[in-house]
């Protein structure tokens, strides 16, 4: 039997100005975000949608998820494989296309990573484990649009 894992999150709309949702632009996208043990994250739509542009929205966290998703098994594969990687910076960009029908779904996700490692003999393994990283990412999994990587791997001088 797999093992699962369970997540569990309360989001609280706390854009209520007093009109509650009396018409489509008498109310405030502003919510909150709450994961037991965590810190508190307020959110708001896309500014596109009457978002706070201030504020992180759900396109942003979707794409940040990706990354972060990426990230965390490359490093973990590097680490079991022998490549020592030194630093590791992600500029990740989404599409989303809007559609009358449907509200508007992801097209794609770019995932750029610049990753340094410590020694050019680990430069082919390093490249090769990005590939490894993007078969076992469960978010890159559990999503239905493409999602690329198009890393830049360099030696720490």
């Amino acid at each position: 039997m797999p093992k699962t894992h369970a997540y569990q999150a309360t989001v609280t709309w706390t854009g209520n100005t007093g009109e509650g949702t009396a018409s489509y632009r008498s109310y405030c996208r502003e919510h909150v975000v709450d994961i037991d043990g965590k810190p508190r994250l307020t959110a708001s739509a896309d500014p596109a949608f009457r978002g706070d542009p201030a504020l992180v929205n759900p396109e942003d966290l979707l794409v940040v998820a990706l990354s972060e998703c990426h990230m965390l098994w490359y490093l973990a594969l590097c680490s079991t494989s022998g490549v020592v990687v030194a630093t590791y910076q992600d500029e990740a960009s989404g599409v989303m296309a809007e559609d009358n029908d449907t509200g508007g779904h992801f097209t794609e996700v770019v995932l750029r990573p610049k990753v340094t490692v410590t020694d050019a003999a680990m430069l082919p393994t390093a490249e090769k484990l990005h590939d490894e990283a993007h078969r076992k990412c469960f978010i890159a999994n559990s999503v239905n649009f493409p999602v690329h990587h198009e890393p830049e791997i360099s030696v720490d001088s």
